[in-house]
Order: structure tokens, then sequence, then C-alpha cells
């Protein structure tokens, strides 16, 4: 099982980033975390090593309902949420890459029967908003 769904668009990166966080929002995501690497990496390591890594941001997003199931069903899936978006794009690259966490990496190292239902339900709505930023 590949633990990651992928895309490339033809959109600018700032566009691509836009376009994602209005479609987890359509699918009922909200972004809790963001974590620039670039600018991270710029500052803990110097503009060389961002420069070469390009523009990379990591959304940490969640959708609530799903949340409070899976961490009724078993308390440890909270090291697993949020859900990671990855947006990134390499300094020559001519698209921008979208990721999603698979959701179904939960249902793997749960024991819990119901967390499949919310990896898949995770799943089917990472795969709408990601669908959606395709077109």
């Amino acid at each position: 099982m590949n633990y990651a769904h992928t895309i490339t668009v033809a959109l600018p990166y700032e566009e691509a980033v836009a376009k994602v966080r209005e479609e987890l929002g359509n699918q009922g995501f909200g972004v809790l975390t963001e974590i620039d690497v670039h600018a991270t990496f710029e500052t803990k390591l110097g503009s060389e090593s961002a420069n070469t890594l390009g523009d990379y941001l990591i959304l940490g997003a969640c959708n609530p309902v799903l949340a409070e199931q899976a961490l009724t069903a078993d308390p440890d899936m909270g090291l697993l949420l949020p859900c990671n978006i990855v947006i990134r794009r390499e300094p020559s690259a001519k698209v921008t890459t979208v990721q999603a966490i698979n959701a179904q990496t939960m249902a793997q190292l749960s024991n819990a029967a119901e967390i499949q239902n919310v990896a898949d339900q995770a799943d089917a709505h990472l795969l709408a908003a990601l669908s959606a930023v395709e077109t």
C-alpha cells in the first residue's frame, strides 16, 4: 500500500496552495497546522538549502467529525492526526505536486475495527479534494 495519494497540477505554487485550502474546506477539513519547510530550511540551514528544496508546505488538515470518531475508537490515533497534505514545487518544475496521506494507513496501524470506517470516509474526502484540485 502506498502511504500517499499524489497529483500534479499545472498551477503556480501559490494558486495550488489556495486551491488545496479551498477544496479541503469543501470536504469538511480545516487546516490546524501549517509548516513552511522552505522558510524553515532558510532560517535553520541557509538560503542554498531552501532554494535547492523549492517551495514546500505541509498542511495539517482535520475533519472534526472524523477525528472524534477516530479518537473515540482508538485514542492512540492522535499520533496520526491531523491528516498531512503536502504542496511542493521544485525550483525548475513546471508543475506543482500535491500529496495527501492515504488514510488507510490508520486502518493498517490500529486494532480497533471502527477505524476502518473512519479511514474509508477520510480517504474518500481527501481523494475528492485532490480530484477537485486537479480539475
